[in-house]
C-alpha cells in the first residue's frame, strides 16, 4: 500500500462548500482508500491506497467530491517524500529574522510555461517574497495572508496552473501525519 496525501482547494472556507470531516472520511473510504485521516477541517487527508497514479487518485476524488457533495473542488495528490521536500527546502526557514508563522507554500499541480514565469517575475510586492521550486512556491506573506496581495489566485492567475497552498505549520503536520 502506498500513502498519498490529498489537497483539496477551498473546502471549508468563509462557509463556502462546507463538508464535515466524518463524512469526508466515510467519502474516501467508500473509493477503497484504507487508514483516511483528515487533519484540520481545510481539505488535508491522508490516505492508503495500493494505486500507483496519482492522476488516476485525483481523477476518483474530484468525481466523488461531484458525486457526494455537488463541489467541484481542485484535487492534488501527493506522495509523502513530495511533501518532506516541500518541508525540507524552504528558503526563507534559514532565516532567523523571519516569522515561520508567515511561510506558505502553494503546490502547483504541474510546472509552469518559462513565458508565465516571466510574466509573474513583473510583479513586486514587497515585502512580500517567493521562490518558485519547480512545481512548489515558498511564498513569505510578509504582512500576514490576510493582507497579502500574492495569493492562490494570484499565483494560478499568472501561472495559468491550479494550486493549493498550505501554512507552514500544517505543511509539517501532514509530513508528520504521513510517516
Amino acid at each position: 500500500m502506498n500513502t498519498y496525501i490529498c489537497l483539496l482547494r477551498g473546502i471549508n472556507v468563509s462557509g463556502q462548500k462546507k463538508i464535515k470531516m466524518v463524512e469526508l472520511k466515510a467519502s474516501f473510504e467508500t473509493l477503497g482508500l484504507k487508514d483516511v485521516i483528515t487533519y484540520i477541517q481545510s481539505g488535508n487527508i491522508i490516505f492508503k491506497s495500493e494505486e500507483n497514479n496519482t492522476v488516476k487518485l485525483e481523477s476518483s476524488i474530484h468525481e466523488m467530491l461531484l458525486d457526494d457533495y455537488g463541489f467541484d473542488v481542485k484535487v492534488l495528490v501527493l506522495t509523502p517524500d513530495q511533501m518532506h521536500y516541500a518541508a525540507t527546502n524552504n528558503p526563507y526557514e534559514k532565516d532567523s529574522t523571519r516569522d515561520p508563522k508567515k511561510f506558505y507554500v502553494v503546490f502547483l499541480k504541474e510546472k509552469p510555461l518559462q513565458e508565465n514565469i516571466t510574466v509573474l517575475a513583473t510583479y513586486d510586492y514587497s515585502p512580500e517574497e517567493y521562490v518558485l521550486d519547480d512545481k512548489l512556491i515558498y511564498y513569505y506573506a510578509a504582512k500576514g495572508a490576510a493582507n497579502a496581495k500574492m495569493s492562490t489566485n494570484f499565483f494560478e492567475n499568472k501561472l495559468k496552473v491550479s494550486a493549493s497552498a498550505r501554512n507552514w505549520r500544517t505543511v509539517n503536520k501532514l509530513v508528520e501525519l504521513s510517516n
